[in-house]
């Protein structure tokens, strides 16, 4: 009974963890840029698009096409970023805690 109340307790524990460590990731900001810093791309721990950069230079109508994926490989460098600070996070939330490989968190 005792060993059910210490996992009780544990669990308790690391749910409020897990809600402080959403509430950090919210206010993770990570910047992009593509095309050696003519676009630029900012996103929050959400994923959620905060601004966008673009050099005036790249505003030709024969160059739409370019623009265009110079904003997605922005957005995308951007993403693994906060990927990669959820992540670096997390590690350090469940560091010594015995989760299976593979296991994402949070949930």
């Amino acid at each position: 009974m005792k060993d059910l109340l210490g996992m009780m307790s544990k669990a308790k524990e690391m749910q409020a963890k897990f809600a402080q460590l959403q509430d950090e990731i919210a206010t993770i900001e990570a910047s992009g840029q593509s095309g050696g810093g003519l676009v630029q791309v900012t996103l929050s721990g959400k994923f959620e698009l905060r601004s966008l950069k673009i050099d005036p230079s790249l505003f030709k109508e024969d160059d739409v096409e370019v623009l265009e994926d110079l904003i997605l490989a922005a957005h995308n460098d951007a993403k693994s970023k906060v990927e990669a600070a959820m992540q670096e996070k997390t590690r350090e939330l469940t560091a010594g805690l015995p989760i299976p490989p593979g296991m994402k968190l949070p949930f």
